[in-house]
C-alpha cells in the first residue's frame, strides 16, 4: 500500500496495513536538529526522509507587507504583519468601527496580485509523484476578524454589534475564496487535500459558546469545505484546543479530518473521540507535544503511537499534537514516533 492509498483509505475509515503519519510543519528554529537526526540538509529532503506519507505546500503569496499568506492582512497599518511578536488582542484597524459600511475603509489585498500561479506550478511540479500533496491554505477567517478589532472587541461585538463583525469577516471570506480559487486552479489535479481551520479552542474549553462558533465560524467553514471538495479535494480542518462540543458541527459543515487532537485538552481524549465521533469523521494528531515529546523518552513516545494504534487501527493521520514542532521537541522523539508508525508495515 502506498502513501496516497493509504492516506485516503485510513481517512475513509477503511483497513489499511498502517496508519497514516504527517511530520506537520517544524519551526524554523527546530529544522536544523531535524535534518542532523536524519542527515539531510534541506526541507524538501527531509520530507521525504522522514518516513512520512504527506508533502505540504505552502500557497506562494508575497505582498509588499508579507511573505505568507496567513499574514495578508496590515490590520495595524505598520507594514509589519510578519513580526514574529503577531498577536490577535492589539486593537486592530476596525478596533473603534461601529457602521457596516466602515469596512471599505480598509485596502483589502487582493490576492491575485500577490499569489504566483507560476510559483504555484513549480511547488507541485517539486512535489514528489508517491506522497499525498497537502496544501497549507490556512484560510484562518476567524481568527483574521478578531486581528481586525482586537479579539477583545471582535468578541464583544458578536454580541452588541454582530453586523459589524459580520461585515468584516465577510470581507475576510471573500479574500480567502479567491486566494484558493487561484491556488486550486493552478495546482488542479496535483493536490490531494487542504488544511484550513481557526483556533477556537482553550486548554478546557472553547473560546466563545457553541452556538457563537455555529454563528460566526460554521458558515464560513461551509463554505470553504464546499469549495475544496468543489475540486475534489479532501479538507482537514485545525483547531487548537478543547473543541469536542462543536466535533458534530464540524461533522455537518463537512469536514473530513479534524486536527490535531490536543491530547491533553479536556474532553480532546482518543477514546473518547473514537466513541462519539469515529463512525463520522477521521482525525490527525494525537502526539502530545505540550509534555510527552518534549519531556519523555523514546519509549514513551513509541508506547503512545503504540497506544493510538490500538485505538484507531485506522481513521487516524498519527502526527504531533500541533503542526509546528517547536525547537524544544527532540529530534530522536520525532525518530521514535515515525518508526512506531511504520513498524509492521505490509509492502
Amino acid at each position: 500500500m502506498n502513501s496516497i492509498e493509504r492516506f485516503f483509505k485510513t481517512i475513509a475509515r477503511e483497513p489499511v496495513d498502517r496508519p497514516a503519519c504527517w511530520l506537520g510543519m517544524p519551526d524554523i528554529h527546530a529544522q536544523p536538529g531535524l535534518m542532523k537526526e536524519f542527515g539531510v540538509s534541506t526541507m524538501h529532503d527531509l520530507k521525504l526522509a522522514i518516513g512520512d506519507d504527506v508533502y505540504t505546500v505552502e500557497v506562494p503569496y508575497k505582498s509588499e507587507t508579507a511573505s505568507a499568506i496567513y499574514a495578508a492582512f496590515d490590520w495595524y497599518q505598520d507594514g509589519d504583519v510578519d513580526a514574529e511578536e503577531r498577536t490577535l488582542t492589539a486593537p486592530g484597524f476596525f478596533a473603534d468601527a461601529e457602521e457596516p459600511e466602515e469596512v471599505n475603509n480598509f485596502d483589502w489585498p487582493d490576492p491575485a496580485k500577490y499569489i504566483n500561479v507560476e510559483e504555484c506550478k513549480r511547488l507541485m511540479e517539486k512535489a514528489p509523484d508517491d506522497k499525498v500533496i497537502l496544501g497549507m491554505l490556512w484560510s484562518a477567517h476567524f481568527q483574521d476578524t478578531c486581528a481586525a478589532f482586537g479579539m477583545e472587541t471582535a468578541l464583544m461585538n458578536m454580541i452588541a454589534n454582530p453586523e459589524m463583525y459580520e461585515a468584516v469577516d465577510e470581507k475576510v471570506m471573500e479574500f480567502y475564496l479567491k486566494a484558493n480559487e487561484i491556488f486550486y486552479e493552478a495546482t488542479k489535479g496535483k493536490l490531494h487535500a487542504v488544511l484550513i481551520g481557526n483556533d477556537m479552542g482553550s486548554q478546557r474549553g472553547l473560546m466563545l459558546s457553541p452556538d457563537m462558533v455555529r454563528r460566526f465560524i460554521i458558515p464560513g467553514c461551509r463554505k470553504l469545505v464546499d469549495q475544496a471538495h468543489s475540486y475534489g479535494l479532501k479538507v482537514i480542518y485545525h483547531s487548537c484546543g478543547s473543541i469536542a462540543d462543536v466535533i458534530p458541527d464540524l461533522i455537518e459543515a463537512g469536514v473530513d479530518v479534524i486536527h490535531p487532537i490536543q491530547a491533553l485538552a479536556a474532553g480532546m481524549e482518543p477514546n473518547s473521540l473514537k466513541e462519539k465521533f469515529g463512525e463520522k469523521v477521521s482525525f490527525c494528531g494525537g502526539v502530545d507535544t505540550q509534555d510527552l515529546l518534549v519531556n519523555g523518552s523514546a519509549d514513551d513516545v513509541q508506547k503512545k503511537v503504540g497506544e493510538l494504534r490500538d485505538i484507531f487501527p485506522t481513521g487516524l493521520v498519527i502526527s504531533p499534537s500541533h503542526e509546528a514542532i517547536m525547537p524544544d521537541v527532540p529530534p530522536k522523539n520525532i525518530r521514535a514516533l515515525f518508526d512506531a508508525v511504520t513498524k509492521g508495515q505490509e509492502d
